[in-house]
């Protein structure tokens, strides 16, 4: 079980401009990230272009983001494909890097036999056999299907399914998954003292620094040298915590918290997460009136940038705004000229 809590940045795949995967900006946009108050990233979802790259590109991406990523963040791997069994393997390889849980979505090819005995039955062997606790990814813009409230109320008891995110955009669809799922089984999910996700990469971190300490006493010969001392052990406390929804859409973050929702993962987190961030550090903070300017104030800008221009305007969003973006994968295009204006517009006011 994971604390899946607060906002998090559906982080881009930077490119070369032969279409190489530009490693050295992943590294240096996920740092970024990392220095930011965001709950953590999700790693090749749909704004990571997840379905543009090989297996081979898909895992080393993989693993340089989790290696550049703080270990306070939580961390989400997109694990998507067509088939259960290359899904399980990408999850298996997301444990060995030490993500936090892997996002799942309706595979898509085969649309019209995705009845919903299937995509009940594929969710339920994916988290049976996952490593990693599963995150359903509801994204109908992108998958010709969407999951049902109903099913999404009875997966919610499946013990290794924790969360949805859901990239439908509407409001009355979060609020319907709250409802249907609060009488999911409550689990204890391991937390800081000030109720924050406890990832595994900083228990590992903490369990590495502690096999390698070696007192200054059983150094035998040679110059003294300064050992720093271990870390202090991470003091921990355990919350309870039920069928967690997410809405992954910036423009309803608010009213999605106040019906219920525990966060979200936004495309448009990853050229704005600090304007995101502040809607729910003010909703957060009980400042109701603060937390309604905030939205208010990325509202329209997410439905141009992330919601119509897509890949190519968030990208260009990262540009603008402190990030890399570059450009997106062929066939998607980049922005015009005309386009480029209209985002540097709307992004005038919201810089990080």
């Amino acid at each position: 079980m994971m604390l899946i809590e607060g906002i998090f940045a559906a982080v881009t795949t930077p490119f070369y401009p032969d279409e190489r995967v530009y490693f050295r900006k992943l590294e240096a946009n996920v740092a970024h990230y990392s220095r930011s108050l965001l709950a953590g990233m999700v790693v090749l979802g749909s704004t990571g272009e997840s379905p543009a790259l090989d297996d081979t590109e898909t895992r080393e991406v993989l693993s340089t983001a989790a290696e550049a990523a703080s270990t306070e963040k939580v961390l989400i791997a997109g694990v998507n494909r067509e088939s259960l069994r290359s899904v399980i393997e990408l999850a298996e390889f997301a444990a060995r890097c030490q993500y936090d849980a892997v996002l799942v979505r309706t595979p898509t090819y085969y649309s019209t036999q995705m009845t919903p005995e299937v995509v009940k039955n594929y969710f339920c062997a994916v988290a049976d056999r996952s490593p990693l606790p599963v995150v359903l990814y509801n994204i109908p813009r992108c998958v010709p299907y969407q999951i049902p409230v109903e099913m999404v109320a009875e997966l919610a008891h499946h013990p290794n399914i924790i969360a949805i995110k859901d990239s439908s955009g509407s409001l009355e669809r979060i609020q319907g998954i709250v409802e249907a799922t609060r009488n999911a089984p409550k689990r204890a999910v391991r937390v800081t003292p000030v109720f924050e996700a406890v990832t595994g990469r900083m228990l590992s971190s903490i369990a590495e620094q502690a096999a390698t300490f070696v007192p200054a006493g059983d150094l035998a010969g040679g110059a003294a040298m300064a050992v720093a001392p271990p870390a202090a052990p991470l003091k921990t406390r355990t919350k309870e915590v039920g069928f967690q929804v997410l809405t992954g859409s910036a423009s309803i973050i608010l009213p999605s918290l106040e019906a219920g929702a525990s966060g979200a993962i936004l495309g448009f987190g990853a050229c704005a997460p600090e304007a995101c961030y502040e809607v729910y550090f003010a909703w957060k903070d009980r400042d109701s009136k603060l937390a309604a300017e905030k939205q208010a104030r990325i509202a329209k800008p997410n439905v141009r940038i992330a919601a119509e221009l897509g890949i190519a305007g968030v990208k260009y969003a990262c540009d603008f705004n402190g990030y890399y973006g570059g450009y997106p994968r062929q066939p998607l295009l980049p922005l015009n000229a005309s386009q480029k204006r209209e985002v540097e517009t709307l992004l005038a006011e919201i810089r990080n």
